[in-house]
């Protein structure tokens, strides 16, 4: 029987912001299950306040994790802890630790200040202290997954593995899409033996497919590995020289390739010493603050006008291999139609597992929504022809609400944010007071923020809301995405109206999705999107313009509908007016003439007349006669 040593390199990859690396060095001996996972030495970068380095999450941005708690800090203490942060860039450690010490006295309440303190300890080898720190800014703000990420590491460095873990899927929960946490949370959950939870997190990383993210499969390969599957382990190692053939340990991998490979026959205790690896960031051409926000909008304006343009384009109606694709048809209202409800909705798709057809929509008499239809006021063609057979007609307001509830909290919305929070609450207030509805809220800026999970309690989505703080970038497909596929996830054992509501000023910078793909998940998710677009009183028209238009196209792209209001100050009654679309939706069912999954695109014609008059309506207008609806197109 063979024994080899198995080096594994932990490399956590992730973006960076600027400010000053901070590495933990942890030494500990610890035996897998089966004698062969020995780890001997770990030097990890974890990310806290103080991060300069490229491996670096968003959440550890300055801008993504500001409690609200911090804004109401005296100007002195605001002083002292300018200081003190200054001083911990520059590594003056105990001059950091003096200032911001003064600053905490000045204000305890400070969530900053007292992050900072912990990471100042944390690098002093004052773990205790640094623990202490992390888990009183926990207690003043429990909402910042920054601060469990620095607990996190502080428990990491007391050797406390079961409670690290428990903090590190906290912050992964809270940032559900950031994929750097996850891969500390899998690194978390390895140094706790936690083997069969690595694997599950190395497979929600895989699914969202971003670049640094490959060495997932490097602690899958060890779990693997520790739980006496070799096989496992070395599918994982390549999978992980396929996807990051240039890293710079891809040699060390391949030898421990190699070496699992010759002992799949058998299992042999072996050391496990880490490759330290180094990683250099070139600092960045320092340019006038105007030059860059200026070319910052050009191109981010430029690459929104490009996805939108993507969004919309028609679909080919002979096309038989359209499955492929989810692209939809039709210009989305302008900005003039978008004001109130929008225009009639351009084409979209439809996820079709059988032949018989869902349509949601709504009808609206002059602008006002018309709650008391019936199947007889509707007339309905698929592809020219009238349906087989009517299966089903019902108004929504019946059903239970499942709302999802995504609202901008990127920087670009500071200066009405407080204004959108009051009118955001009112509106969950009022839509979703049913006994049996959910709501839950999720606050984007860098980073896709659960703050509130679905609840029935008005309380915890007024608090939630309340909590977020405005600043970063805006990473808005991602989280519209992200929303739908949440609304859809959730088990069901009756029928449910599920509606996803958007506040922004439709302005993504930091999406690692495009709004092609964001659209691509709500059809299949069978999710109408509703926007609110809040640009309309800012002094960058090109830039509202571009943003209405995208909201606009996502909503109308959904079967949704889209609403601009004039001025933040109509941002009440255009929620108002949502209220009322959102409880007079109707679905009617189908089974369509000569109906065959064929991939090609069908139209859909849905008119509704009632007394006489001809109502506007909001629905999809088409589909892929496809059995499945791919997300990666």
């Amino acid at each position: 029987m063979l024994t080899a040593p198995i080096r594994w390199a932990l490399l956590l990859l992730s973006p960076c912001w600027v400010a000053a690396a901070q590495s933990i060095d942890l030494s500990r001996s610890m035996d897998s299950p089966v004698g062969v996972v020995q780890i001997s030495r770990l030097n990890l970068d974890f990310y806290l306040v103080n991060s300069q380095n490229a491996n670096t999450t968003e959440v550890q941005s300055p801008t993504s994790s500001i409690s609200r708690l911090d804004l109401k800090a005296p100007r002195k203490a605001r002083h002292e802890y300018g200081r003190g942060y200054q001083l911990l860039m520059r590594k003056d450690l105990q001059g950091a630790v003096d200032r911001l010490t003064r600053a905490i006295a000045i204000y305890p309440s400070f969530v900053a200040a007292r992050n900072a303190l912990g990471s100042a300890y944390l690098e002093m080898g004052k773990n205790q202290e640094a623990d202490s720190e992390f888990t009183q800014a926990i207690a003043l703000d429990g909402h910042l997954p920054n601060s469990y990420l620095n607990l996190g590491c502080a428990e990491l460095a007391l050797q406390h593995y079961a409670a690290a873990e428990a903090s590190l899927r906290k912050a992964s929960s809270m940032a559900p899409l950031d994929v750097q946490l996850k891969l500390a949370l899998a690194y978390g959950e390895f140094v706790n033996h936690d083997y069969p939870a690595v694997i599950a997190t190395a497979q929600e990383v895989t699914e969202h497919e971003q670049s640094g993210a490959a060495i997932v499969h490097f602690l899958a390969a060890g779990a693997f590995e520790a739980q006496g599957d070799l096989v496992g382990a070395q599918q994982q190692m390549e999978t992980l020289l396929a996807e990051d053939p240039q890293s710079a340990s891809a040699g060390q991998f391949r030898k421990i390739l190699e070496q699992i490979e010759a002992e799949q026959a058998f299992r042999a205790n072996a050391a496990l010493r880490p490759a330290l690896v180094h990683t250099v960031m070139a600092p960045a051409q320092e340019t006038s603050e105007e030059l860059a926000r200026r070319h910052q909008l050009a191109f981010q304006q430029k690459e929104e006008e490009k996805q939108i343009a993507e969004a919309e384009a028609a679909p080919d109606p002979a096309c038989m291999d359209c499955v492929a694709d989810t692209a939809t048809a039709g210009p989305a209202p302008g900005a003039a139609e978008s004001r109130a409800l929008g225009g009639n909705s351009p084409s979209g798709t439809l996820q079709i597992n059988v032949n018989e057809i869902s349509e949601f929509f709504a009808a609206t008499d002059h602008g006002r929504p018309v709650t008391d239809l019936t199947a007889s006021d509707v007339k309905i063609s698929d592809n020219g022809n009238p349906p087989d057979a009517i299966l089903g007609f019902r108004n929504e307001s019946q059903l239970p609400l499942r709302l999802g509830f995504v609202i901008d909290a990127s920087d670009s919305v500071r200066e009405r944010f407080s204004f959108e929070q009051a009118a955001a609450t009112k509106f969950l207030q009022e839509t979703a007071g049913g006994k049996d509805d959910l709501a839950f809220v999720v606050g984007v800026n860098n980073v896709v923020l659960l703050a509130q999970d679905f609840t029935a309690d008005q309380r915890l989505t007024a608090r939630a809301l309340s909590e977020l703080v405005p600043g970063g970038g805006t990473a808005l497909w991602d989280a519209v995405a992200y929303a739908a596929d949440r609304l859809a996830g959730l088990a069901e054992i009756q029928p449910v109206a599920r509606v996803l509501v958007v506040i922004s000023d439709g302005e993504d910078n930091s999406s690692s999705m495009t709004l092609k793909q964001a659209i691509a998940h709500a059809q299949r998710d069978e999710v109408a999107v509703y926007t609110i677009s809040t640009s309309g009183d800012i002094n960058e028209p090109s830039e509202a313009v571009v943003g209405s238009h995208a909201l606009a196209a996502l909503s109308a792209l959904t079967g949704g509908a889209a609403f601009s209001p004039d001025s933040i100050h109509e941002l009440n009654r255009s929620l108002a007016d949502l209220e009322q679309v959102i409880r007079s939706r109707y679905l009617i069912s189908y089974k369509p003439a000569s109906f065959q999954l064929d991939g090609k695109y069908r139209i859909i014609d849905l008119e509704v007349q009632k007394d006489g008059r001809q109502l506007k309506v909001f629905a999809r207008k088409g589909y892929y006669a496809s059995a499945t609806l791919p997300l990666d197109h």
